[in-house]
């Protein structure tokens, strides 16, 4: 039997990627360029990221400074951003926008680790989706005769331990991110 997994730990990469991204997109006390990744801007009529309009900066650990490259779509950029549920607001000096952090309160700490870990468990769920999705399909294959009844063992073994270690990458992840979100 050829052991091919990869399908299954593709998608299982898929996940662990896109909760990275998700947790990457909360405020933690400090200025993360990342939380403007998910702002577009309305450019000539085509919705882009302000990452491709503009330069943007952390020079202290509370602000970000984004400098369009067009100074035309600044007030678009400043518009774009009140839209977003990000609850800051922007400073603008003609030529460039501050973004200034203020310290999270310790009740906000709280709902956002609240949030981080739903997400966890979230993306925990769709890791174990995967697998039952895996398992399935090398039952079918046990049933159609196209592998053994030992094949389908091993490949429940192998599956379940994929499953683990992905388990245990999210949770470092999320603890990671709770870490940086309780740091004062």
């Amino acid at each position: 039997m050829v052991k091919n997994y990869d399908e299954f730990t593709r998608k299982m990469d898929k996940s662990i990627n896109y909760l990275k991204d998700e947790l990457a997109s909360i405020r933690a006390g400090r200025a993360n360029p990342r939380l403007l990744d998910k702002i577009s801007v309305d450019y000539y009529g085509t919705p882009t990221p302000i990452s491709q309009l503009a330069n943007i900066q952390v020079p202290e650990a509370r602000q970000i400074v984004i400098q369009p490259w067009d100074a035309k779509i600044l007030n678009d950029i400043i518009k774009a951003i009140h839209m977003s549920d990000l609850g800051i607001n922007p400073n603008n000096d003609g030529k460039v926008i501050r973004l200034m952090f203020p310290p999270l309160t310790e009740e906000r700490r709280i709902d956002l680790t609240k949030e981080v870990k739903k997400l966890g468990e979230n993306n925990k769920i769709a890791i174990r989706q995967i697998r039952r999705d895996a398992v399935e399909s090398y039952k079918k294959k046990e049933k159609a005769k196209e592998i053994t009844e030992d094949d389908l063992k091993i490949a429940e073994k192998d599956i379940q331990k994929f499953t683990d270690e992905y388990i245990e990458k999210v949770d470092k992840i999320v603890e990671a991110k709770i870490e940086e979100i309780m740091e004062v």
